[in-house]
């Protein structure tokens, strides 16, 4: 009898132990689902290509063309904070690899939706700078991530790195002319369809550009020339210094030389007149010249294989000069990893077109592909 009352008095507890479980079960709040994620823009897992400077203020500065910004992650949407210096620069952004836009971001600081509605799971970004360095800098603050967000890897590094020295050839200047006129206008600039940016991606190798429309080794058609702005973090400041330390490529290639050619011929050009005074430089100065900035590039890359290369305007014109002072500036160092490779003349006016690029692209690869083990 005592045993059995015992039992039923357990059997209560047990059952009122459960019910109360089960009561709190039923009222304990469920976990919110996190809405929005603010990823700022010195966060580990966002990769930039290019010289970027992250050390001052609460944005990474983009300079050059070709620079870029890639970023994994999961959401529903992402925004990037932007704030350009002038208003005439532009970007291309990709999402998966398959949606594709250009954004144009203005002077003054805001969100831009990037993309929305995306599916469930991982998503990769990337902004890539059409335009060219002279039309200043734009600010990257950060991505606004929302709908159930998460931030992922990092990109992988590339194994290979590239970097390209030139002009408004590598610039690609024009290149989205279909009119053929050759307009100035930078939304007909688009780097990513370059021979330089081709010939990266055909190696899968990280890309950086320093180039400059109408730059030159002796003279240019302004003041500066690539000798004064090759070692440069921000290329509109002349005290701004680059550490080569940061970034050492496996193959270096300059084009560079076309507006060199012209300039010389021009005794009454500023710039002609600033560099060279009266007389012309003679064959000498301009092989001395070419020669002195090949070995301040291999001071900064003393393992880089290095191509100096030139082409597909008139600089390479059946006759021209230009590639035989090469040939003496590469044979007066003796570098055995410095080489030459000219990209006959395209015969056509104006700055190359898409087709001209991936021709310079095409001889460029094969060239790589012959004679250089990397």
């Amino acid at each position: 009898m005592l045993f059995s009352k015992i039992k039923q008095l357990l059997l209560a507890l047990v059952v009122v132990s459960s019910a109360s479980c089960q009561q709190k079960g039923a009222t304990a709040p469920e976990p919110k689902p996190i809405q929005d994620i603010f990823v700022g823009h010195s966060n580990a897992q966002i990769a930039y290509s290019g010289r970027v400077d992250s050390s001052k203020g609460n944005a990474t500065a983009l300079y050059w063309s070709g620079t870029a910004i890639r970023f994994n992650f999961e959401g529903e949407s992402i925004a990037a904070i932007l704030q350009d210096q002038t208003g005439y620069n532009y970007y291309n952004v990709r999402i998966d690899k398959d949606s594709f836009f250009i954004l144009r971001p203005d002077t003054t600081k805001r969100e831009y939706v990037l993309a929305k509605g995306l599916s469930k799971g991982p998503h990769h970004i990337e902004i890539f700078r059409r335009t060219e360095a002279a039309h200043g800098k734009t600010s990257f603050y950060g991505f606004q991530l929302k709908g159930n967000p998460k931030v992922l890897d990092r990109p992988a590094e590339k194994q290979r790195k590239i970097e390209f020295y030139g002009n408004s050839i590598t610039a690609g200047y024009g290149v989205e002319d279909f009119s053929g006129r050759d307009s100035p206008d930078s939304v007909y600039t688009n780097n990513e369809r370059t021979y330089a940016a081709i010939t990266a991606r055909h190696f899968d190798a990280e890309y950086r550009a320093i180039c400059w429309s109408g730059i030159g080794i002796m003279v240019s058609w302004f003041p500066i020339i690539m000798p004064e702005l090759y070692n440069r973090l921000d290329p509109l400041d002349s005290n701004s210094r680059w550490d080569f330390t940061q970034y050492q490529p496996d193959l270096v290639v300059i084009n560079l030389f076309q507006n060199d050619s012209w300039i010389v011929n021009m005794p009454k050009y500023a710039e002609f007149k600033t560099r060279f005074g009266d007389k012309a430089p003679t064959a000498d100065f301009i092989i001395d010249a070419y020669a002195d900035f090949l070995k301040k590039l291999r001071t900064a890359y003393p393992n880089a294989h290095i191509i100096a290369a030139l082409g597909n305007m008139d600089v390479t014109k059946t006759g021209s000069k230009w590639p035989g002072y090469i040939e003496s500036a590469l044979k007066k160092l003796g570098d055995a990893k410095m080489y030459s490779h000219f990209v006959p003349y395209k015969n056509s006016k104006g700055h190359p077109n898409i087709k001209e690029h991936e021709a310079m692209a095409k001889s460029l690869i094969e060239f790589i592909e012959n004679q250089i083990k990397w």
